[in-house]
This record gives C-alpha cells, sequence and structure tokens, in this order.
C-alpha cells in the first residue's frame, strides 16, 4: 500500500456518542454515525442515517412531545481538547512526540488531528503526506482562508488525519502582521471542527513567534517537550514567561498539560540530574512516562510511519503508548 495520505473526499461529520435513557418529554433526534472501511489503500467513510422512529412526532405548542417512546437517543457532542507542543528550543523532540502520541492515542480508538504548524514539516512527512502533492496547507488556510476541511488528509492509521504544513509558511507571520485579531487566526480555524476529534495536537515550530502565539491561543493546554541535557533547560523560562503571557492576555484557559523529558538515557549521570531537577521545580507537572534514546524512533520517520507500526516492540513504542494513556487517563479526571 502506498504511504501517500489521501485527501478526504468527504466531510467527516460531527462525532456524536449516544446512549439509552428513560426520559419522556425529549423528543427523539435523528443521529448518524461514521462507518469506515479501507478500500485499495484509501480510506473511505460511509455516512448512513438512522431512519426516525415510528413514534416520532411533532411537538405540541406547549413543547411537549405528542407520542412519547419508552426511552430516547441523546446525542452528545464531543468538544475535542487542543494540546500544542511547544518549546523554542530546537531537537527537543516536539515533532516526533507529536506524531508518535498521536498515533498511539488513535491506536486507543480516539479520534486525532495533527496540525503542522512548523514549516519544515516534518511532522507532515513523518506521517507518510507526500508535501510537494499537497495543494492546500495549513498556510492556505491562515493566508488565503481556504477551509481547513480542505487541507485534512487522512493517514495510515484509522482515526489519525493531519492538516499538513509547507515551507510558505515562514513567510505567514509577515503576512499576519495586518490581519485583525492575528493572535487568534489559528484558533477561529479550529473551531469549526473541535467537536470531530477527541485530540487535536498541534505541532509548533522552535520559536516563539506569531505562528506559536496563534497555536498557544488556540490551545487548552501545552506539552512542553524536555530534551535530558543541559541546554534544553536554560530555554524553559522564556517559554514559561511566554505562557504566562498568553494565559493573561489571550487565553485564559491555558493550561500546562505537563513537562515531557525525552531522549532520555538512564545510563547518563546528567540525564538522571536533569529529570531530578525538573521534578523537583515543577513536581505532578512532570509526566510519570519518559520518552527513552529508542534507534526506532529515529528510523521510522524515514519510511513515513510513526513508530508504533515501524516497531511496536520497540522501547519508543511503548512510552509513547504509556504516555497516550496517561493523557487519556488525566483528561478523565479533569
Amino acid at each position: 500500500m502506498s504511504r501517500k495520505s489521501t485527501k478526504k473526499k468527504f466531510l467527516k461529520p460531527s462525532v456524536s456518542h449516544s446512549f439509552y435513557v428513560p426520559l419522556p418529554n425529549i423528543t427523539l433526534e435523528t443521529d448518524r454515525y461514521t462507518r469506515r472501511k479501507r478500500t485499495k489503500g484509501m480510506l473511505i467513510r460511509d455516512f448512513t442515517r438512522r431512519a426516525p422512529s415510528a413514534q416520532q412526532r411533532t411537538t405540541s405548542a406547549e413543547g411537549r412531545s405528542a407520542a412519547q417512546p419508552h426511552g430516547v437517543f441523546l446525542r452528545i457532542l464531543k468538544m475535542g481538547k487542543i494540546i500544542a507542543l511547544a518549546n523554542q528550543k530546537g531537537g527537543v523532540g516536539k515533532t516526533t512526540t507529536t506524531i508518535n502520541l498521536a498515533a498511539s492515542l488513535a491506536t486507543l480508538e480516539k479520534t486525532v488531528l495533527v496540525l503542522d504548524a512548523d514549516p519544515q514539516a516534518n511532522a507532515s512527512s513523518g506521517l507518510g503526506v507526500d508535501i510537494k502533492e499537497v495543494d492546500c496547507s495549513v498556510y492556505e488556510c491562515i493566508i488565503d482562508h481556504a477551509d481547513i476541511r480542505d487541507a485534512i488528509y487522512t493517514t495510515d492509521i484509522e482515526g489519525l488525519d493531519i492538516v499538513p504544513s509547507h515551507i510558505d509558511l515562514v513567510g505567514a507571520e509577515i503576512e499576519m502582521l495586518n490581519m485583525k485579531d492575528r493572535e487568534k487566526v489559528l484558533k477561529g480555524l479550529l473551531q469549526p471542527i473541535r467537536d470531530e476529534y477527541d485530540y487535536i495536537l498541534i505541532d509548533c515550530s522552535p520559536s516563539l513567534g506569531l505562528i506559536t502565539v496563534n497555536a498557544l491561543t488556540a490551545a487548552d493546554s501545552v506539552i512542553i517537550p524536555v530534551q535530558c541535557e543541559y541546554f534544553a533547560l536554560e530555554g524553559i523560562s522564556k517559554l514559561l514567561n511566554t505562557i504566562k503571557i498568553i494565559k493573561s492576555k489571550l487565553n485564559p484557559k491555558l493550561e500546562i498539560e505537563g513537562f515531557l523529558l525525552t531522549m532520555y538515557d538512564s545510563r547518563l549521570r546528567l540525564a538522571r540530574q536533569i529529570y531530578d531537577e525538573v521534578k523537583r521545580h515543577f513536581q505532578e507537572l512532570v509526566f510519570r512516562t519518559v520518552i527513552q534514546r529508542n534507534v526506532k524512533l529515529s528510523e521510522s520517520p524515514s519510511h513515513g510511519l510513526p513508530v508504533i507500526l515501524y516497531d511496536a516492540d520497540s522501547a519508543g513504542a511503548r512510552n509513547h503508548l504509556s504516555l497516550a494513556k496517561e493523557i487519556i487517563e488525566h483528561n478523565k479526571k479533569g
């Protein structure tokens, strides 16, 4: 099967969950569900609408149903959580974490959208997107006001979609200078589709520029990958100051999802010291899971695959699966 992602030919409907409760006085609502099947290497979505019940009736002037069934199906729209992965320090594992965390969440039967906000577009190629074949990316959505649904591509993992990036995004910050509410452009793009996914992950570029500010303004929380080396610690204070400013001026609900220690090698005393230092300063904000150094994590992007498809038994795959479970557990409690 080709690794190239296939552009969606249908708009994905709002995902909903239904459960049965014996409540009278509520009009039955038709619902729809999505069925996926794989045909000739392409993900195709077939939409089927449930036929209305024979017991359905229009409501009377008093707002009560003329005929009431034994039970009703209540439709609950999920509001997806938007998580940005940010650190102005390069090479700390933001993109690797985005790719493999998204794949692990999808493996755990969550619907996930990755938005690649890095002009290098490594998250896009790492999930099998052929950048040269992309005709609508996040750049067109931000600058040309294209519909974000036209920029959503499927991947080899069911439930995982991506909005790819493009090198043109480098100049987007200059083009956005005269835009109204330029810090909230990305938030406006994601708002119409956030209820179609359980999680939306934004891969930020290694900078604190306008695109990263947009990502943090749109996000509900931020994961901060920290490489287990000394220089990685120096930039944390600047990032935390930026988050504090955005929280006070643009996005009061922004929270720190957690600090993620990456490229951890238990054989090195320095790695253990940095872990202890981060844990001492940030305590419960540090994820229990650490991402160990693993050669399979480095090899998998060259095949356009997340590590869980490249080698599911590797330490990298197990680490990211553990991280995904930890995030799901944390958000259930919240």
